[in-house]
C-alpha cells in the first residue's frame, strides 16, 4: 500500500527486453536519488509513476535498482516504456502519516493531459480519463496521478471521457515528475479505493433487486 506522497523523483536509465516475443516484458534500470536505496532490500515495493514493482537487484552505491515489468503491465501503464523521470514512492509502513490517501499501486486506465498552465503561483492541470472511471470521479475526491494523491476541483463528463481538473502548488511541481507533463502526455490514473468499493456495493444490491 502507498499514500500518493512521492518520496522521490527517479530516473528510467536503461531498458532491457525479457524476451523476443510480445508476450514478453522488460527489465528496467532506475537511477534513485542520493540516499533513497539506504533502506531498500531485495523484494521491496516501490511504486514507480504510480505502477507498483518489485526490487530485483539494487545497488546503494551507484544509486539504482531494477525491476521486472511484464507485458500486461506495460500494456496497462504508461510511462514506463521508455528513459525519463519517474515519481518515486516506499511501500507504506504501518507506524507512517497517511498524508495522501490509500493507493494500492494498481493502475485503472490511462488518462490523457488535456490542459496544463500556470495560474497565479500555482498549476492547472486538467485530464482527461477513460469513460469507464468517470463514476469513480467527484468534486473534492481523490485521484491519484502518477503516483501523485491529489484533489479533484472540477468534474466535467464529455463523450469522450471524464474531464478532471486539479491545482498543483509550486512545492508539488517542485519534488514530482509531474512538471514534465504537457498538454497530449499520457498518465497513470488510480481511482480512490473507498469509491471502488462503493460502486461494486450499489451496483451489486441493484442486480440482487433485479433479481427478486
Amino acid at each position: 500500500m502507498f499514500t500518493g506522497i512521492i518520496t522521490g523523483v527517479g530516473r528510467i536509465v536503461a531498458l532491457h527486453d525479457l524476451g523476443r516475443s510480445l508476450q514478453h516484458g522488460k527489465r528496467l534500470t532506475l537511477e534513485a536519488p542520493q540516499g533513497y536505496l539506504d533502506d531498500v532490500g531485495l523484494g521491496d515495493s516501490i511504486a514507480i509513476n504510480g505502477a507498483c514493482m518489485t526490487v530485483t537487484t539494487f545497488s546503494p552505491e551507484s544509486q539504482q535498482f531494477t525491476i521486472d515489468i511484464s507485458a500486461e503491465s506495460l500494456d496497462k501503464t504508461c510511462g514506463l516504456d521508455k528513459p525519463g523521470p519517474v515519481n518515486l514512492e516506499k511501500a507504506l509502513r504501518a507506524h507512517d502519516r497517511l498524508g495522501g490517501h490509500i493507493v494500492s499501486g494498481h493502475v485503472d486506465g490511462v488518462g490523457l493531459v488535456s490542459r496544463f498552465e500556470q495560474v497565479g503561483e500555482s498549476w492547472e492541470l486538467c485530464v482527461v480519463a477513460p469513460v469507464a472511471l468517470a463514476r469513480f470521479l467527484a468534486y473534492k475526491g481523490s485521484l491519484t496521478i502518477n503516483g501523485v494523491s491529489l484533489t479533484v476541483n472540477r468534474v466535467n463528463d464529455l463523450p469522450q471521457g471524464c474531464e478532471v481538473s486539479i491545482n498543483l502548488i509550486p512545492h508539488t511541481i517542485e519534488n514530482t515528475a509531474l512538471g514534465q507533463l504537457r498538454a497530449g502526455s499520457p498518465v497513470n490514473l488510480e481511482i480512490d479505493t473507498v469509491a471502488r468499493y462503493v460502486e461494486r456495493m450499489l451496483s451489486a444490491g441493484l442486480h440482487q433487486k433485479a433479481q427478486a
